[in-house]
């Protein structure tokens, strides 16, 4: 059974890496980017659904030190990439809104999040894996500023598009993370290697702000949005 979970999650695993490359390089509303991220959803969502399967099985059936700790983390990844991929999808839903969004479930997925980021760092502590608690620190600023996001009046039109691209990104550094962590044996490098952990987190956080300053500077004569606004502007190429 759990033989099959893997082959799925490899699949799906596989999928999403080999697909995200789609929508970053291609123009940004378009078929080719919706069809590529859609692939990269679907794949990322797959992922997180056996991950969770095949962090459960560990936990429970693997006495040793090193494999409660790779459950631990598989299952916190898994968290992490369903909070991302779930609201980096549902902003696109509510792009139109001019109040505060209080859907149970994106609220409920954001607060999963930030809870289960607390239990990694405080698990990091205890057991003192610090690169644990490290890897925390982006769970805890995704579930903050996921929450942040739907409590708060929209004060740019383009406000959807920041978020979905943030989170998109984000997706993709935990997936290109997990995929080094649990394959660094066969790369040729440590497992908690701090380049294995941090550097995809590094690399993907400067893309993330060097792309967000292009598009708030490309966006900066836009109006804020007002109460009675007709409705955000359209994605740029």
């Amino acid at each position: 059974m759990l033989k099959t979970v893997l082959a799925v999650h490899i699949a799906g695993g596989t999928a999403a890496l080999l697909s995200m490359f789609v929508p970053l390089i291609t123009r940004k509303g378009g078929t080719t980017h919706r069809k590529g991220g859609w692939v990269f959803v679907g794949g990322m969502t797959i992922v997180s659904i056996t991950a969770f399967i095949l962090a459960t099985a560990r936990v429970l059936t693997d006495p040793t030190p090193r494999g409660q700790s790779a459950g631990i983390f598989l299952f916190f990844v898994s968290i992490l990439t369903a909070a991302g991929v779930s609201a980096g999808i549902r902003v696109l839903r509510a792009r139109k809104r001019t109040a505060p969004h209080r859907s149970w479930w994106d609220l409920g997925m954001s607060v999963v999040l930030t809870i289960a980021s607390t239990l990694m760092a405080a698990y990091g502590l205890a057991t003192g894996q610090v690169l644990f608690s490290a890897f925390s620190v982006i769970g805890l600023a995704s579930g903050a500023c996921q929450l942040v996001y739907w409590l708060r009046v929209p004060t740019h039109p383009m406000h959807w598009w920041f978020q979905h691209m943030t989170l998109m990104l984000g997706s993709c550094i935990a997936a290109v993370t997990a995929f080094l962590v649990v394959n660094a044996g066969r790369l040729g490098a440590e497992t908690f290697s701090r380049v294995v952990w941090l550097s995809p987190a590094v690399v993907g956080g400067l893309t993330i702000a060097l792309w967000t300053a292009y598009y708030r500077r490309r966006f900066a004569g836009a109006a804020r949005v007002r109460p009675d606004a007709a409705g955000p502007q359209r994605a740029p190429a």
